[in-house]
């Protein structure tokens, strides 16, 4: 059984060491998974020309929207964040995407969560956004700011969450503003390095989310742990959502610390 991740850049992917990790701890001697560099437009004929022996594909950017169209079937969830990132096979061969980023982020950000943490901090409006909107409402979160670089990117953020997150009301700043917003809970889906300035003033209790993983820690991550926060690493989404992306592949629950000790981090 084949089984990849598809995307451009993918050299730096971390998906093949997990999830073959994950095949060898659980004797699945038959499986492999592969990495493909492609463009959108290279999807349909690259998902068109595989074999019955592929269960499953695993898709970055800039593919995460561009799945949606060659699934014969799309789950709510990746409808409602409006991408997804993973294609899983059908019994009749054609293929239904998913979304595994939302419950990978709830998984990652569960053991730190404290009840009654009902504001957040969302940092950045771009796709990755959508999917951590989606997340802190499912962990109760009413209130939440998005900080950003891109107005027009938040106006559209904002006009989005109305209708796909109603349980939350969404604000917005400009992102300088956001280490003195005072949210318990700090979600950046920040590029490396942007937010790299920025320093936490201290003391402050909560949790911060760095959605980035290489280089860890961070220099925000740094800040936050200073000032006080918990902090978790993105390592902890690409984990959580690779092993939700393992069982719908294979069946089978993933092993988590295999998982974990593949991408050199520890299960939280």
């Amino acid at each position: 059984m084949r089984a990849a991740v598809l995307g451009s850049p993918i050299g730096h992917s971390l998906s093949p060491a997990l999830h073959a990790a994950g095949y060898a701890a659980l004797g699945l001697a038959d499986w492999s998974y592969d990495r493909f560099e492609l463009q959108a437009a290279d999807l349909p004929g690259f998902v068109a020309g595989l074999g019955p022996e592929w269960r499953g594909l695993s898709l970055t950017m800039p593919l995460k929207e561009a799945c949606l169209q060659v699934a014969a079937e799309v789950t709510p969830l990746a409808r409602l964040a409006g991408a997804g990132n993973t294609l899983v096979r059908r019994g009749d061969s054609s293929w239904l995407a998913d979304n595994t980023d939302v419950g990978g982020l709830v998984d990652a950000l569960r053991p730190a969560w404290q009840d009654g943490w009902e504001a957040a901090a969302l940092l950045g409006a771009g796709a990755t956004a959508r999917s951590a909107v989606l997340a802190l409402e499912a962990l109760g979160v009413a209130t939440l700011t998005c900080y950003a670089r891109n107005p027009e990117a938040t106006a559209r953020l904002q006009a989005w969450a109305a209708g796909a997150a109603p349980a939350l009301t969404v604000a917005a700043a400009p992102l300088p503003e956001w280490a003195d917003g005072g949210e318990p809970v700090v979600v950046s889906t920040l590029p490396g390095g942007v937010a790299d300035a920025f320093a936490i003033p201290g003391p402050r209790q909560g949790l911060l989310f760095d959605a980035v993983y290489a280089g860890w820690p961070t220099p925000l991550a740094r800040s936050a742990r200073s000032a006080g926060l918990a902090v978790v690493s993105g390592l902890d989404l690409l984990v959580h959502q690779a092993a939700r992306q393992f069982q719908l592949f294979t069946g089978l629950a993933a092993p988590l610390p295999a998982l974990f000790a593949a991408a050199g981090g520890q299960q939280a």
